[in-house]
């Protein structure tokens, strides 16, 4: 009995950890040669972010190009370009109680009341962006989104994460 829980209690584990909070999707140029790329270059024109975040997405960003083979490099193959934005999120919650209260159980008489609650908050997106250097054309992207932009503990853990999930994706997969 003890080995069924554990194995109900370790497969609920996985099921949990296995889920991203984050919305992330790519694409890419079909004719671009990605084994053809050994070197890049940060370019961070675009990137609005206080000093603390750059300096997270930056670096993962680096540690994630690296860990794919690429090496930072002055005549690079790409140019990477970072961009980061965010937008006021409303989420509108409603529980209706069916009648709950009265005769008739719980589809019967009487009067139930429907609660609302709202809460504010910004979402951050991260935008990764591939440029071939030689022919100036975007050839692999990736977006991340579903960042807590108002929860500094939260974002100094997500930034990281949403960066190697956005990463996961390159290169593609043919």
């Amino acid at each position: 009995m003890k080995r069924y829980i554990f194995l109900l209690l370790a497969s609920a584990t996985l099921g949990l950890t296995s889920c991203s909070p984050f919305n992330v999707r790519s694409d890419y140029a079909d004719m671009a040669n990605f084994n053809s790329y050994k070197t890049y270059k940060l370019r961070i024109d675009d990137l609005k972010l206080n000093d603390i975040d750059k300096d997270r997405v930056l670096n993962e960003l680096s540690r994630q190009l690296q860990s794919k083979g690429l090496q930072s490099g002055e005549n690079p193959d790409l140019i990477v370009n970072v961009k980061a934005n965010h937008k006021k999120v409303t989420d509108v919650t409603t529980t209706s109680p069916y009648g709950a209260w009265g005769w008739g159980g719980p589809f019967g008489w009487g009067i139930g009341m429907n609660r609302t609650w709202t809460s504010n908050y910004n979402e951050g997106a991260i935008i990764v962006d591939l440029v071939d250097a030689k022919t100036n054309k975007l050839v692999w992207q990736g977006i991340g989104s579903g960042i807590s932009v108002d929860r500094p503990k939260a974002k100094q853990k997500q930034i990281p994460e949403i960066m190697a999930e956005i990463m996961k994706n390159y290169p593609p997969m043919k």
